[in-house]
């Protein structure tokens, strides 16, 4: 079997993980802790949503379909990552690249889209107040997070068959510890400038442009809450906001700074640790943006946890 010219069954190395014994079980330890933190904050919120009453409104909808989504997200590479540190061999196929590749665009993109959504979900909120019970109701909600990531795989698996299309050349050392795009496309052996150039205006499609999306909603935010003449009403509704903008700025300030660059501009060394912040921080540090600056929040996570305790 082959897909263009490449054999299902040819395998590519990952090159970035550490060969010393200690640094390996170091590595293997503080990835496990973080994992196991990234999946219970955001079970957490999962759980204390559709738990609380009082959380069933759009905002946390929206809020929860995040965290599912970044559970879904993280694991589709950590605990490939995890296998991979305890192995001597870490290889994988070219069928088993590709397929990871899809998932993690795919859901990383679909990431960026609810982002955008719950841009759009303030904005309404905040700007339209009168109409917000109208605009955002419970089948507009379902449909916005099923597109988001429908079109997030979709446009993941245009991009993944592209890559994978082109001929790579004989070394297949991967310098990084998955298979994501920077890293898989110094491999092929083509015209880089064209390819590279196909691969900016996917990323621009997934990044730059919910980018330009959420900056509009938040201008047209911005300016009605300061028409507010109450300093307790501008605050208020300035506080619903930063913990959305903060994620957001996290989110694509990595996103921007891995896809949308030139290729002369690539480091191993530092993509390697730009893809750990965007693989482990973020999904890690939204639960806690989230929970810590949202009172709501917070209550709804502790009776979840109070609940469990005494049960």
């Amino acid at each position: 079997m082959t897909w263009g010219n490449h054999s299902l069954l040819m395998e590519f190395v990952f090159l970035a993980y550490p060969s010393h014994p200690e640094l390996r079980a170091s590595s293997f330890l503080g990835v496990s802790l973080v994992y196991t933190l990234i999946i219970s904050g955001n079970v957490l919120i999962v759980v204390a949503i559709q738990t609380e009453t009082r959380l069933h409104t759009p905002m946390y909808y929206f809020l929860g379909s995040l965290s599912g989504v970044e559970i879904c997200y993280t694991a589709v590479v950590v605990p490939h990552i995890l296998i991979n540190i305890l192995k001597s061999q870490k290889a994988i196929t070219l069928l088993g690249c590709a397929t990871q590749m899809i998932f993690f665009i795919g859901l990383g993109s679909a990431d960026c889209f609810l982002l955008v959504i719950m841009a759009y979900d303030r904005y309404v909120a905040i700007c339209h107040p009168l109409w917000y019970p109208i605009i955002m109701t419970l089948t507009l909600c379902v449909h916005l997070v099923v597109a988001s990531v429908v079109i997030g795989l979709f446009l993941s698996l245009q991009l993944t068959v592209f890559i994978f299309s082109l001929p790579f050349c004989q070394t297949r050392g991967i310098e990084h510890f998955f298979c994501d795009v920077p890293p898989v496309m110094r491999l092929v052996c083509a015209n880089s400038h064209i390819h590279e150039q196909s691969v900016l205006v996917a990323a621009t499609l997934a990044i730059a442009v919910p980018f330009l999306l959420i900056t509009a909603s938040y201008t047209f935010i911005i300016a009605a809450v300061l028409k507010i003449h109450s300093a307790a009403g501008r605050q208020r509704a300035f506080s619903t906001c930063s913990s959305h903008l903060t994620v957001v700025l996290l989110q694509y300030g990595c996103c921007a700074f891995m896809y949308l660059r030139p290729s002369s501009s690539y480091s191993p060394k530092q993509d390697q640790f730009i893809s750990l912040v965007y693989t482990l921080g973020t999904p890690l540090f939204n639960p806690l943006i989230y929970t810590l600056r949202n009172s709501e929040m917070k209550g709804a996570i502790r009776r979840v946890l109070t609940r469990n305790c005494f049960s």
